[in-house]
């Protein structure tokens, strides 16, 4: 009988090393991108090949052995040739597929030699530095083996791990390091995925140091550039201590940046650890910020916030509604303007509601309306067609595209100005564009339903940008709505998932984790939906408003009948 190609091994977790202090004379040490792959991962371990295994069995081994924690991968080196066993690189980024992938054998092949074709679902790609890119398509590789000593062995491997799902996600967690928005108000998520295990958070210092995602660099800024890691970072029990070179140089403020920076990405370790700053082995000292930070010393920086009064609200009939069916202050709530969308932004100082924008077409003629909120709206800008205004917290300007290219921001006391969006024209126009809660990134409905993410870039001197947009989910076939339920996680409505018909989704910001959104309670298909940090999402569905509430959609006021309405909406 042959022997399983995997073998259960439980792996007892390994305490934590106790804290450290690595004395400041210490040579500077530079931490690879890749983590160590530590033995206090949880899983299954493979086994090497099979005496007399068919080329089919080596190949699906070596993709088995890619899920290995063990440095190197050794087991799946020993499903290769001597020629490349050595010379193949593990380290140069991760391929996920379905684990239903298919092969095909083709043998005999020239020389002795036998093909194996292995087609997949391709699900995302991962760089080193731990950035994944959803994939589209199918995935499709020969695999050459040839005979060594009377056993198959793969001789052209792909570089780099090819995964199966269920490996990738029972070995790598989403994680995210932080950066910071223009503004200098937020920190702003970069999703990393990063393998478990005891070396997790020097590998996040690690790519928290080499810097922002290729696009997400344009629109933030990194306080921790010049920084270098001496030595591992270390920790004990609910404590983690960093220590840094080459800050000695930055003013205070760049180090509280810094230190935000540091805190909120490792606050993300299991327990929610505590922070020890060390420069050059000596403890940083901040005025006012205590020696071990946590979150909440940093927390005017969260990238969750949202203002006080910032409620749901939603049209009714072209008035401007409150969630409790109340309508809102000033001419809008009560239908002076015909509204047939709207958005309104808060003080960021004080959190109270302070402007708004508005569109409504009249004789066949659409305007954006802007103005104070609960007070008179003025026109600003004539079209033909005009997105659903969104507005981010950093920023009191309200954003809309113009007849499905020509982006537009409207400061609330200014003129509008034209946003640089030269790939809306290839990819057919935006029907939906809604700001990440820290303006950084936008998300964009365009062509044929398809979501992409873009970055926010803003250079001194020249016109803002909205650049690398970059498709996200392409399962989704039609995607017709989409909010940030928060800054690094999108809802979308759409058709082409798990759900019947037009249903919610949830999922990260880079398109992994797709999740669907239960719809029980729902009276039809959604067709609008809004969504906000620490808020229950809004739904218009049937031509009534609906908010989720404990996995099921239930009437905006508890027992009572569901309100006409659409266009949902937070403030921000």
């Amino acid at each position: 009988m042959r022997r399983p190609a995997w073998l259960a091994v439980v792996v007892v977790l390994l305490a934590l090393t106790g804290c450290s202090t690595v004395p400041s004379s210490s040579a500077t040490v530079q931490i690879t991108q890749e983590p160590d792959r530590s033995s206090d991962v949880e899983g299954l371990e493979p086994l090497g090949p099979d005496e007399g295994a068919s080329p089919e069995e080596i190949v699906r081994g070596f993709i088995d052995a890619a899920a290995s924690t063990a440095r190197q991968h050794p087991v799946a080196r020993d499903h290769l040739t001597p020629r490349v066993a050595d010379s193949w690189s593990d380290d140069s980024g991760i391929t996920v597929i379905a684990a239903g992938y298919a092969t095909v054998t083709e043998r005999p092949g020239p020389e002795g030699t036998a093909t194996v074709r292995v087609t997949a679902d391709l699900l995302g790609t991962v760089t080193p530095g731990g950035v994944l890119t959803t994939g589209a398509g199918s995935y499709n590789y020969e695999f050459r083996l040839e005979p060594v000593s009377g056993e198959w062995r793969v001789d052209n491997p792909p570089d780099g791990l090819l995964m199966q799902e269920p490996d990738f996600e029972r070995l790598y967690d989403q994680r995210a390091v932080y950066f910071v928005d223009p503004t200098l108000q937020r920190v702003v998520p970069d999703p990393r995925y990063v393998i478990r295990g005891e070396a997790q958070p020097t590998a996040l210092v690690d790519r928290l140091l080499a810097g922002p995602s290729s696009a997400l660099a344009p629109g933030v800024q990194n306080f921790l550039g010049e920084a270098r890691l001496v030595g591992r970072v270390t920790v004990s029990g609910l404590s983690v201590t960093v220590d840094l070179s080459g800050i000695d140089q930055l003013a205070p403020p760049e180090l509280s940046l810094l230190s935000a920076q540091l805190v909120w990405t490792l606050s993300q370790l299991p327990g929610t650890p505590s922070v020890e700053l060390l420069a050059d082995g000596e403890r940083l000292s901040l005025e006012g910020v205590p020696d071990v930070q946590t979150v909440e010393d940093w927390s005017r920086f969260d990238p969750e916030a949202a203002p006080v009064g910032a409620v749901g609200h939603y049209l009714d009939g072209g008035a401007l509604r409150l969630v409790d069916g109340e309508p809102a202050p000033g001419p809008a709530g009560q239908g002076t303007y015909g509204l047939q969308s709207a958005a309104v932004s808060a003080d960021p100082r004080t959190g109270e509601l302070s402007a708004m924008v508005g569109v409504t077409t009249r004789d066949f003629r659409a305007s954006l309306l802007v103005g104070p909120y609960g007070g008179d709206l003025a026109e600003v800008l004539p079209g033909g067609t005009f997105t659903v205004p969104t507005v981010a917290a950093t920023r009191n300007e309200f954003w809309t595209v113009r007849d499905g290219t020509a982006v537009v921001r409207v400061p609330a006391d200014g003129q509008p100005q034209p946003v640089s969006a030269p790939a809306l024209d290839d990819l057919g126009g935006a029907s939906v564009l809604q700001l990440s809660p820290d303006g950084v990134r936008a998300a964009v409905i365009v062509g044929p339903n398809q979501l992409f993410v873009g970055t926010v870039v803003r250079a001194e001197g020249a016109p803002v940008t909205l650049r690398d947009l970059r498709p996200v989910a392409p399962s989704l076939a039609g995607v017709v709505d989409v909010a940030w339920s928060a800054s690094d996680r999108l809802l979308v409505l759409a058709t082409g998932g798990p759900q019947e018909g037009v249903a919610p989704y949830s999922m990260s910001v880079d398109g992994w984790g797709l999740t669907a959104v239960p719809t029980a309670g729902l009276p039809s298909q959604p067709s609008s939906i809004a969504a906000a940090p620490s808020q229950q999402p809004l739904v218009s569905a049937g031509g009534s408003m609906w908010q989720l509430s404990g996995g099921t959609w239930v009437t905006l006021v508890r027992g009572q009948q569901p309100r006409t309405g659409t266009e949902p909406f937070f403030p921000a």
